[in-house]
């Protein structure tokens, strides 16, 4: 395979470079001082009249706090090969990581969980949270196996999110979020256009709140007919993955916020044991 001329490569990191010290809000001189290399020589990598080394990549990306997909698209637009692995959830190298996660998503029971990915698409959940998607639906089966399709699609998990304003708000947040964080994520930003172009969207929302940040506590309630179920959820990411993916996955679980909430998930499991 042909290599890029050095120029384009040197122009490509250049403006990765300068595209996430933006994100950082970090000048030259301020990503020279954190990573510990010369203003000088950090300036000659941006405009394309030094070749950085792969080490000073990662001290450049490591000064930056830069995710492992977008050091992997650092080192490429450098020359180099990617350092960070990509491997699929369901290949036998990361079996282990799998079966500990399937723990995860069965000890929630009978509670929602779910498994996502950096582009909010659903890769697995457990039998709870189809069980409560199922009846807050009708009986419906989602159209979308995207969270962020489901909850802006107005014939979808839309249609039954009592909060909805609150709850899609945040969502919208975390969604600009990624965006300014991920120079590089053409997918994340297709998608943010995607879900702003559904009816009802506030037009506000297609600019970035800076100055409101994602809640940390979010309530999500859930109707059908007269009965609210109301959930709150906390996140689960892996610590110190060498792994593109492992890095990307989110766990979501959910947890009823009143006893009625409790109750009737704790129904739905007892209908559905005594249906199999």
């Amino acid at each position: 395979m042909n290599r890029a001329p050095a120029s384009l490569r040197d122009s490509r990191l250049g403006a990765l470079l300068r595209e996430w010290r933006a994100v950082r809000r970090l000048s030259q001189l301020d990503l020279a001082l954190d990573a510990g290399v010369s203003p000088r020589h950090l300036s000659c990598v941006e405009t394309g009249k030094a070749q950085p080394s792969r080490e000073m990549i990662a001290r450049l990306a490591d000064a930056l706090d830069v995710p492992l997909r977008e050091r992997n698209a650092l080192l490429v637009a450098a020359g180099f090969a990617p350092r960070y692995p990509e491997t699929a959830l369901a290949t036998p190298e990361l079996s282990q990581m799998r079966r500990a996660i399937e723990f995860i998503l069965a000890q929630q029971e009978p509670y929602p969980a779910f498994v996502l990915n950096r582009h909010w698409d659903v890769l697995m959940a457990n039998d709870a949270a189809l069980r409560v998607n199922t009846f807050v639906m009708n009986g419906r089966a989602s159209a979308h196996a995207n969270m962020i399709r489901q909850i802006f699609d107005p014939d979808d998990l839309r249609a039954a999110v009592d909060n909805w304003d609150e709850v899609a708000g945040d969502l919208i947040r975390h969604l600009h979020g990624e965006v300014a964080a991920a120079p590089s994520d053409a997918k994340a930003r297709e998608l943010l256009e995607e879900v702003l172009a559904y009816p009802g969207v506030p037009a506000r929302w297609r600019l970035r709140d800076v100055e409101s940040a994602p809640a940390p506590l979010l309530t999500t309630v859930l109707r059908q007919g007269d009965l609210r179920l109301r959930f709150f959820s906390t996140i689960t990411t892996f610590g110190t993955p060498r792994d593109v993916t492992l890095e990307e996955l989110r766990i979501e679980c959910c947890f009823p916020v009143d006893e009625a909430t409790a109750e009737l998930c704790r129904r739905l499991a007892k209908q559905a044991k005594a249906e199999d």
